[in-house]
C-alpha cells in the first residue's frame, strides 16, 4: 500500500526526484573515492616522502570534497521540497475526499480518526519520504560501491563482509518484524486519545455541570497510558537497533585491524590499503545502519499509508453524477415523489411514501412528534443523504442528476444546530456569497433581527467570532446563521427548527420580515413551536415517517387529530382558533 501511495502521489515530481538521484549518486561516488585517494597519499606520499604527490592529491581531495558538499546540499534541498509537497498533496487529497463523504462514511471512520489520518498519518509518510530522499537513496550505492572498493583493496580481508553484512541484516529483520504491529496499535491509540480529548473539550460544560472532572481525568489518563505502553514497547525495540549495528561495526573493525595487522607484517598489504579498507568497512556498515534507521520508519509509514488509502479508496455514497445537469429548470420548485429513506443497516425505513410539492412564493411548514422524520426529510433536499426509493426534484431536476454547485446555489440550509466558523461576522455571512457587499450583509442582518446586537459589537461586521460561535449566545448564533442563508439568496430556504432559541417576539418579527422580503423563494420551515408555522401556506404533518395530513392551520384543526393534539399541547382552544 505504501508503494502504491508513493507511486500515485510522487508521479508529478519525477523531474526533481531524478535530480535528487543524480546528486545523491555524485555525492556518494565522491565519498567513496576519497578513502582511495587517502590510501594513495599514505602509500605513495607519506611513506615515500613525496611531498608533491601529497599536495596534488590533497588538492584533488579538496575539490572532490567541495563538489560532494554542493551535491549534498542540492540533494537535501530538492528532496525536502518534494517530501513537503507530498505531504501537502496527501492532506489536500484526504480533505477533498472527506468533503464528499455523507454522514455514514464520516461515522464509519469517526471524526477523531479522520483528523489523525489527515495529520499524524500523513506526517509519518512525509517523514519517510524526506529521510528516503536525503539518506536512503545513497545507502545502497554506498554499500555496493564500498564492497567493490573494499575488494579492490584486499580480497582476503573482504571475506569478513560475508559475515558482518548478513549478521546485521538478520538482526534488523528480527527487530523490524516485531515493530510493525506495535506501530499499528500506536496509530489506533492515537485515534482513541484524540476522540477522548475531542469529547472532553466539546462537552466541558456538561462535565463541570455534573462534576465529572475526576472520571474524565481518569478516562483521559487511561487512554494516555495505553498509548504510552505501546509506544514504550516500540521504543524498546528501536533502542536495540543502534547498539546492534554498533556492535557489529566495532567487532568487524576489530577483526579487520587484527587480520590486517598480520597481512601488513607479512608484507601482503600496505598501511594505506588497510586504512582505506577500514574506512570502506565503516561506510558499508554505516550505509546499512542508515538503511536500518529507515526501516524503523517504514513499518509506521506503511501502517499510516494503509490508513490514508483506506479513506481515499472509500467511495462516497453521494457520488457526483457523471453527466450533471448544470442548472435547474424551474427555480424554487420542490417536489418529492413517493420518497422513502432507510439508514444503512437499519431494519425499518425512516420515511415512507412521502409525496410533497412546495412552490415559489409559498411557505411550507413541517411539523410532527419527536422521531417522525422531519430533520431526515430536510436533509434529503440539499442531498446530505440520498433517498433509498422514489425521487426528489429541485427546480424540476432530480437532485442525483444535478451538479453539486447548482444544488448548493438553489438550496440554503439553516440547520437545527447552527455552526459558525472562526473569523469575523462578515466572513461567516459571506460564506455562501463571497461577493456580497457590506450593505447586503447589514440588510440580511436586519431581516434576521441581528442588526442590533451586531451593531453593538465593537468592530461591527469585523467583530471576531470564535470557532463554533461560542462567543455569542444560542439565539444570536441562530440569527447569524439565518442571515448567512439570506446572503446566499437561494431559491429554496430550509429552516430546520431554526427559531427554537428565539423568544416569541423576536420569532414573530423575524417571520414577518422574511414574509415581506423573501417573496419569490420557496420556504420550508421545520418547527416544534406551533406559533411559528400556523400562518404557513401549507402545513405538512408527519407521524411515524409518513405524511398523515396536509393543509392550512384551520383545515388541519378540524381534519387531523394528530395536528390538533400537537396544537392543544401548546395552546388553549381559544388561542388555537384565534
Amino acid at each position: 500500500m505504501l508503494i502504491r501511495l508513493l507511486r500515485s502521489f510522487l508521479r508529478p515530481y519525477r523531474t526533481p526526484l531524478a535530480l535528487v538521484m543524480v546528486l545523491q549518486l555524485a555525492q556518494t561516488i565522491a565519498t567513496l573515492y576519497l578513502p582511495t585517494l587517502n590510501a594513495n597519499i599514505i602509500d605513495r606520499g607519506v611513506i615515500l616522502d613525496n611531498t608533491h604527490y601529497i599536495l596534488t592529491t590533497g588538492g584533488l581531495m579538496l575539490v572532490i570534497t567541495v563538489a560532494q558538499i554542493g551535491c549534498a546540499i542540492g540533494a537535501v534541498y530538492f528532496g525536502a521540497r518534494t517530501a513537503m509537497a507530498l505531504g501537502r498533496d496527501l492532506r489536500h487529497a484526504l480533505f477533498s475526499h472527506v468533503q464528499q463523504f455523507s454522514d455514514r462514511e464520516v461515522n464509519q471512520f469517526g471524526t477523531a480518526s479522520l483528523i489523525t489520518r489527515t495529520t499524524n498519518d500523513v506526517q509519518q509518510v512525509q517523514m519517510l519520504a524526506i529521510m528516503t530522499f536525503t539518506l536512503l537513496l545513497s545507502a545502497p550505492i554506498m554499500c555496493v560501491g564500498g564492497i567493490i572498493l573494499a575488494l579492490n583493496q584486499d580480497v582476503r580481508l573482504s571475506s569478513l563482509l560475508v559475515v558482518a553484512v548478513p549478521l546485521l541484516g538478520v538482526l534488523v529483520t528480527l527487530i523490524i518484524s516485531r515493530m510493525r504491529p506495535l506501530f499499528r496499535q500506536m496509530q489506533e491509540r492515537l485515534d482513541g486519545i484524540n476522540q477522548v480529548l475531542r469529547e472532553q473539550i466539546t462537552g466541558v460544560r456538561v462535565i463541570r455541570a455534573f462534576v465529572r472532572d475526576d472520571r474524565e481525568r481518569d478516562r483521559f489518563g487511561q487512554a494516555s497510558s495505553e498509548l504510552f505502553d505501546v509506544s514504550l514497547g516500540a521504543g524498546k525495540l528501536m533502542a536495540l537497533m543502534v547498539p546492534s549495528v554498533m556492535l557489529v561495526l566495532n567487532l568487524s573493525t576489530t577483526a579487520v585491524v587484527w587480520f590486517g595487522g598480520h597481512l601488513i607484517a607479512d608484507h601482503s598489504m600496505q598501511i594505506g590499503s588497510l586504512t582505506a579498507f577500514i574506512t570502506y568497512l565503516a561506510q558499508i556498515l554505516t550505509s546499512v545502519m542508515m538503511a536500518t534507521f529507515m526501516f524503523m520508519l517504514v513499518p509506521r509509514a506503511e501502517v499510516s499509508s494503509e490508513r490514508i488509502m483506506e479513506v481515499i479508496d472509500t467511495e462516497p455514497d453521494l457520488a457526483a453524477p457523471t453527466q450533471a445537469v448544470s442548472a435547474v429548470i424551474e427555480p424554487g420548485l420542490l417536489e418529492l415523489r413517493n420518497v422513502e429513506f432507510r439508514y444503512p443497516g437499519a431494519e425499518q425505513t425512516v420515511l415512507h411514501d412521502v409525496s410533497l410539492i412546495a412552490r415559489p412564493g409559498q411557505t411550507t411548514a413541517i411539523i410532527g412528534g419527536t422521531g417522525s422524520g422531519k430533520t431526515t426529510l430536510v436533509n434529503l433536499i440539499p442531498r446530505l443523504v440520498d433517498v433509498t426509493a422514489g425521487s426528489l426534484l429541485v427546480g424540476g431536476v432530480d437532485v442525483r442528476e444535478l451538479d453539486p454547485a447548482a444544488l448548493s446555489a438553489a438550496v440554503g440550509l439553516v440547520p437545527q444546530k447552527p455552526y459558525l466558523f472562526s473569523g469575523t461576522v462578515a466572513s461567516n455571512l459571506r460564506y455562501g456569497n463571497q461577493a456580497a457587499t457590506d450593505a447586503e450583509l447589514w440588510r440580511a442582518l436586519e431581516i434576521a433581527q441581528a442588526r442590533d446586537f451586531v451593531g453593538r459589537m465593537p468592530a461591527g461586521l469585523d467583530s471576531p467570532i470564535a470557532q463554533g460561535g461560542t462567543n455569542v449566545s444560542g439565539g444570536q448564533r441562530q440569527r447569524l446563521a439565518i442571515a448567512r442563508a439570506l446572503v446566499h439568496r437561494p431559491h429554496i430556504y430550509l429552516f430546520d427548527d431554526s427559531f427554537s432559541a428565539l423568544d416569541y417576539a423576536t420569532d414573530a418579527r423575524l417571520r414577518a420580515a422574511l414574509a415581506a422580503e423573501v417573496t419569490d423563494a420557496t420556504m420550508i420551515i421545520v418547527a416544534q413551536r406551533v406559533s411559528t408555522i400556523r400562518h404557513a401556506d401549507q402545513i405538512v404533518v408527519l407521524d411515524g415517517g409518513r405524511i398523515v395530513a396536509t393543509g392550512t392551520h384551520g383545515e388541519l384543526m378540524t381534519a387531523s387529530d394528530t395536528y390538533r393534539e400537537i396544537v392543544l399541547s401548546q395552546l388553549t382552544e381559544q388561542e388555537a382558533a384565534a
